[in-house]
């Protein structure tokens, strides 16, 4: 059966409702949504935090995030709800329930809830828990079919981090399991959401002429850069706690190296998606503490500029002790033990204070077997390498070699680039706004199943125990630069080099 792309009627509940992350990505998103008509009528927010505020002033809250010059969308605020409370505190729960009960009536929402939990990590465990202990947490089989047109259902997203290490994710999966279904919950990462992440899927099976050359026998090297121009800004605090490996590479890097290296799905639903994405993790190779060092290279920055712009070093910014250890940058060289990739070095790096905003992967092809024109004449030719470009400017770009004009039989690379923006003239949807989109309708491809969150930590745990041993060499980088002298010598040792975007 197809799955419906119109949300049904229901209540959207946000834990955090007045927090940074509602304010700056989920109530632009549910506009958005409400713009191009994809919200019913039948379709509320209830807002939860520990904010003392009441229904007019979260609707107030909203708007200013928002806007009100839409119409429709002012018409839907004016519905939403509030509950102020501790997330510790059984009144706050018995309060939602009340609310939710009473909006099932008013506005027909069906017992349909879409639970959004944007709070602190430590919180996910214990608001799951008061949902179960209070009936919440488990639709009630035909309470109100006649009002939603079908049974009911219950869902609940989980924001990043999904744990701080393999232990800890283990451990919030058994606490949101004995409330939730795992069909219920739906761990989002914003990346997933980007439409250019999303085309690795159409890029790769419905094009003959890429699927037969995307394996070990014509790509020579994989490389993956999430980079960051910004440093830690008004986050230090939170950073010291995190650090890179465990802020983009276990989540965001993970899942756009699965669904690059993946083997074909059966189909394209969401299980046959997500089961070969844990397939593509299970095969890549775990390091041990001893191979950490020759495979992974991490770094601060110190003191630069961006740009002219002249910045401070990490240690400075407000927040991080000054004698810290936090990694800003994270390089690594992983492999995946299958029949596609054996032998083919996966390059990542990601880091803040670099020179710029950009996060792409690249697959450099091997060399052909004879090049005929030698010395000068090809001197300007380099590697066939396809490019997807996932931010700032999603597109896809691919080089290849073609003769220079004039009288002498010259070739230099050229490159083909693919614009999302130029070619279909449209506003892609945003990130957020497609996976509310997908949770509310019941589509989890996008999102991360449990088994996906255990194979990530795999492979990043040994890694973190590395940094917190000190057995890692920590270095240090100038702000502005692609990251310190080490992680070039990582690739240089392979006879390799990083690509320069």
């Amino acid at each position: 059966m197809a799955i419906q792309r119109h949300a049904p009627r229901h209540a959207f509940v946000i834990f955090g409702a007045s927090g940074d992350l509602a304010s700056r990505k989920i109530f632009p998103a549910l506009r958005d949504l409400a713009a191009s008509s994809e919200l019913p009528d039948q379709f509320v927010v209830v807002g939860v935090a520990r904010t003392e505020l009441d229904d007019a002033g979260f609707r107030r809250l909203v708007l200013d995030a928002t806007g009100d010059e839409e119409e429709r969308w002012s018409e839907m605020v004016a519905k939403f709800r509030y509950v102020a409370g501790d997330y510790g505190d059984d009144s706050t729960f018995a309060r939602l329930c009340e609310v939710l009960n009473d909006l099932d009536e008013a506005q027909a929402t069906g017992g349909n809830r879409v639970y959004y939990l944007a709070t602190v990590p430590a919180l996910f465990g214990p608001i799951a828990t008061a949902l179960a202990r209070h009936g919440a947490a488990r639709p009630t089989a035909g309470a109100h079919t006649a009002a939603s047109g079908g049974e009911p259902f219950i869902r609940i997203v989980v924001e990043k981090p999904y744990g701080r290490d393999l232990a800890g994710a283990q451990a919030l999966d058994r606490v949101m399991h004995a409330a939730f279904d795992e069909s219920q919950i739906y761990r989002i990462d914003h990346y997933m959401g980007k439409e250019t992440v999303q085309n690795l899927i159409a890029l790769r099976f419905a094009n003959a002429v890429f699927e037969p050359i995307w394996n070990r026998r014509y790509v020579d090297q994989v490389q993956v850069t999430v980079a960051e121009s910004l440093g830690v800004e008004h986050r230090g605090g939170f950073y010291e706690t995190a650090g890179a490996l465990r802020d983009i590479v276990q989540n965001h890097v993970m899942q756009v190296v699965s669904l690059t290296l993946m083997e074909p799905p059966a189909a394209s639903d969401a299980q046959s998606i997500r089961d070969e994405k844990v397939k593509l993790l299970r095969a890549i190779e775990v390091l041990t503490p001893d191979a950490v060092a020759g495979n992974v290279i991490r770094a601060q920055y110190s003191q630069g500029a961006i740009g002219s712009e002249p910045v401070c070093g990490y240690r400075s910014e407000p927040g991080v002790a000054p004698d810290s250890e936090t990694e800003t940058y994270v390089a690594l060289r992983l492999s995946a033990d299958n029949w596609r990739w054996a032998g083919v070095p996966i390059y990542v790096r990601t880091g803040k204070r670099l020179p710029k905003r950009l996060t792409e992967v690249a697959l450099q092809f091997r060399g052909v077997p004879h090049l005929p024109f030698q010395g000068r004449l090809s001197r300007d030719l380099g590697p066939n390498v396809l490019v997807i470009q996932i931010q700032p400017d999603e597109g896809i770009m691919l080089s290849f070699g073609a003769k220079v004009p004039g009288p002498e039989f010259r070739v230099r690379s050229v490159s083909m680039d693919f614009s999302y923006k130029a070619a279909f003239n449209e506003r892609p949807p945003d990130a957020y706004e497609r996976l509310l989109l997908d949770a509310m309708v019941g589509d989890a491809t996008l999102f991360i199943r449990t088994d996906e969150v255990d194979q990530a930590w795999r492979i990043v745990d040994p890694v973190l125990a590395t940094f917190s041993d000190g057995s890692t060499s920590l270095h240090h980088y100038a702000a502005g630069a692609w990251g310190p002298h080490e992680a070039n010598l990582l690739l240089e040792r392979q006879g390799h080099r990083w690509r320069t975007p």
